[in-house]
C-alpha cells in the first residue's frame, strides 16, 4: 500500500518551507494544496489542488477555505496531513484527525519569538507537532530536530 499525504500550506514561505520536504515524501503518493494555482508548476506530477486563501480577521472567507479544505481532506483521505502553516493547514490538520490520518505541523521558520497563533492551537491535535528554533520547544510539545531553511 502506497501512504497517501496530504501536504497543504498557505502561499509564500509557508508553501516554499513545504516545497523542502519534497525528498522526504518520495515513494508516497502526494497530493499538495495550497492558495495560489501558480503553485501547481512547483509540484508537476503531483496532484495539486488550489484552496482559498483566508484568514482569521474575514470570517467568510475563513469558513469558505475551511469547507474546502474539509471536502478535500473527505476525499482525498489521507493516511498523513503534513503542513507547514498557516490557516488551510490548522483546518486540514483537525479534519484529519476526525478521519483517523495520522498528523504532522511544522511551524514556520518565520516565527522566532513566539510560535504562530496556527501553531499554538494545532499542537494539542497533531501527532508530530515541530518548531523550527530550538528555543520554542518544551517537552510537551513543539519539538525541535532542525529546520527546513
Amino acid at each position: 500500500m502506497t501512504l497517501k499525504v496530504l501536504a497543504i500550506a498557505s502561499g509564500g514561505g509557508h508553501w516554499t518551507q513545504l516545497l523542502r520536504l519534497r525528498k522526504a515524501l518520495d515513494g508516497c503518493e502526494v497530493i499538495y494544496s495550497s492558495t495560489r494555482s501558480g503553485y501547481a508548476t512547483d509540484v508537476v506530477g503531483s496532484r495539486f489542488v488550489q484552496i482559498p486563501d483566508a484568514t482569521r480577521w474575514d470570517r467568510t472567507r475563513f469558513v469558505v477555505m475551511a469547507i474546502r479544505v474539509a471536502w478535500l481532506a473527505l476525499t482525498v483521505r489521507p493516511h498523513v496531513v503534513i503542513s507547514t502553516g498557516a490557516a488551510p493547514g490548522y483546518v486540514a490538520i483537525r479534519v484529519a484527525k476526525l478521519l483517523g490520518a495520522r498528523t504532522i505541523w511544522i511551524d514556520s521558520v518565520a516565527n522566532v519569538e513566539v510560535l504562530s497563533l496556527s501553531g499554538q492551537h494545532v499542537g494539542k491535535y497533531a501527532d508530530l507537532w515541530l518548531t523550527q528554533w530550538p528555543h520554542l520547544a518544551r517537552p510537551t510539545g513543539p519539538h525541535f530536530f532542525g529546520s527546513v531553511m
